[in-house]
This record gives C-alpha cells, structure tokens and sequence, in this order.
C-alpha cells in the first residue's frame, strides 16, 4: 500500500512541475530579460542589440537589458551565457564571431551548438576595407601592390581573434595573396581608431559602423565584400569588381540562449524576433544602415549556425593556425 501512495504522490508531483513549466512558459516574462552582447559597445552587435531590445520590450511588456561582456573574441561573454540558468532570462547576442571560435580557439570551456540554443538571426551586413588617409594607395588594386612590394610590413586592425573582421581580414589576405599583419584590438571601436589614427594601415570593418568615419574623410574606402554593392556606400566597388574574384565576406547577428531553455519560450522569443524584424521601420532604419532582415525559424537557424562552423572551420584550416 505504501508503495502505491508513494506512486501516486511521484505523478502528483510530476503533474504539478509539468503544469508549473508550461504556465512558465505562457506567461514569460515576467521580469526583466538580460541581452549579454560578448562585444564591445557601439559595435554592430551592440547597436542592433539595443535596437532590438527596445523593440521586444515594447512587444512582450518586460525590460530587455543589454549588458557587455567583452574579451578573448567574444568568449568570455559566450561562457556567461552558457552557464547561465536555462530559464530564458539571459539571452546571447552573437554573431559568426562565435561559429568561426568553435574551430580558432579550441581551449574554450563551452561548445556553441551542445551549450546553447538557437533563438533566431536578426540581421546580416557587407563588411568595407578602408585604410588610414596616410596610406599610399587610392584603389584596392594600389593597396594589394602596395603590400606585396613590403611583405610583412603593413598591418590590418579588427576587433579580436575569431571576429567576422579578422576572418574576413585573413580571407582576403589568402585570395589577394598578400602578407599583411593581424593586429587585434579589445574592440571594433578601439580598432576603429587605430586606422583612423594610422597606427594601423587597414580594417575590414561592417558598413553601417564605418560609413560615417568614410563619410568625414577619417578613412579612406577601396572597397565592400558583398556580391553587389553597398546601398549606403554606392561608389565603392567590391572587392570582386576591383580585380579579387570569389572573394565575399558578412557580418551576420543571432540570439541564442542556454541549452535546455524551455521550447515554448524559444518559440516565443523566435515569434518576437520575427515580428519585430519585420516591422517596416526596422526595415528601414536597417537598410540605411546596410543591413538586411534574417527571418528563420529555431530549427532554420539551428542549421545555419552549423553550415557555418563547418564554413569557418575550412577557413581556419587553410589560412590559420589555432590558437
């Protein structure tokens, strides 16, 4: 008799949690949701962070707070998130920074796709090459030149090991055939004024951070990765056009969530994201910026994620030692 009571009491409990989980998950949130952006402020990441923030706390009535959490390319904030309650109120802004870490640095105490889980991409963007105004060279053709008659001598600026930047730097550096230096800063703002400043000669850095530094004549533009040209930046070819064939590189953003975070808050956050992703005005403010939507559902971003671990793993093999 006492073992059928003790039964019984196991599925009462067990009834009770299921209850409890599932009427969680109706009701999330119920307080405020933080965004750790594993970036440094004023980035792409931050930006669109705080922008999409502001837009999911309006949509589902609890304050998204958005807090750095920046070093070693994005790792450390990464981890936080990791091991973090699987509850949905610590969320990760992350970008291909992450998926090209899952093969450029082995020692992290994480695995992007066993440790968290995919929410949904929010936005992609061409990336520019500029070079300090000290800088002999007015084309891309003319810096390509440039850097082959001085081997080892010129230097390219990004916001640390593993960012969309310093791939897309060591891309380019492999199919112009060119030896230049990495100089990895602590952030894209840093890196930013770095080039500015000439204490490095080139950055490959996303179009809508750069574009006023272009506009102002603080760099000097030769050209944007994407397959067209840049909307924001119409008069600057690409590194196609201007003679480096194949060659393309982006910017992409995401958000992902402890492993183990309930489904139906997954899908619920996904439904926000896709929502306010698809707000005209969101549109507009992110084609000015040169940035263009990503809709995808968990499952379609599950995917992605993974294509693209496998894309920068052959990357890091063929044009970088791991660290």
């Amino acid at each position: 008799m006492a073992s059928v009571r003790n039964v019984l009491v196991l599925v009462v409990l067990l009834c009770i949690l299921m209850a409890g989980t599932h009427a969680g998950a109706e009701d999330y949130p119920v307080r405020p949701v933080r965004i750790v952006v594993p970036f440094g402020p004023g980035g792409p990441a931050d930006v669109v962070a705080r922008q999409i923030g502001s837009i999911l706390q309006e949509g589902l009535g609890q304050p998204f707070v958005v807090e750095n959490r920046t070093g070693a390319g994005g790792v450390i904030g990464t981890l936080e998130v990791a091991k973090a309650p699987a509850d949905g109120y610590t969320l990760l802004m992350m970008s291909n920074t992450q998926t090209a870490n899952e093969s450029l640095v082995p020692q992290r105490k994480y695995e992007l796709m066993r440790d968290l889980a995919p929410i949904a991409p929010l936005n992609s963007s061409d990336l520019v090459i500029v070079v300090s105004p000290a800088v002999q060279a007015k084309t891309l053709q003319e810096f390509i030149a440039l850097a082959k008659s001085q081997p080892g001598k010129l230097n390219y600026a990004s916001s640390g090991q593993g960012t969309p930047y310093h791939m897309a730097g060591e891309l380019f550096k492999a199919m112009a055939g060119i030896d230049i230096v990495h100089v990895p800063y602590r952030n894209s703002g840093e890196a930013r004024s770095g080039v500015i400043g000439g204490q490095v000669q080139m950055m490959i850095d996303a179009v809508p951070a750069m574009a006023p530094n272009i506009a102002e004549n603080q760099v000097r533009a030769l050209a944007t990765t994407g397959k067209i040209r840049s909307a924001v930046l119409p008069s600057v070819p690409t590194v196609i056009e201007a003679g480096v064939s194949g060659y393309e590189a982006t910017i992409w953003l995401g958000l992902m969530a402890p492993a183990g975070t309930p489904k139906p808050i997954i899908d619920r956050l996904n439904q926000a994201v896709n929502a306010a992703i698809k707000r005209p005005e969101v549109g507009k403010l992110w084609a000015a910026q040169g940035a263009l939507p990503m809709a995808m559902t968990p499952e379609q971003f599950d995917a992605f994620l993974r294509g693209d671990i496998v894309k920068w793993a052959d990357v890091v093999k063929k044009f970088e030692k791991p660290q």
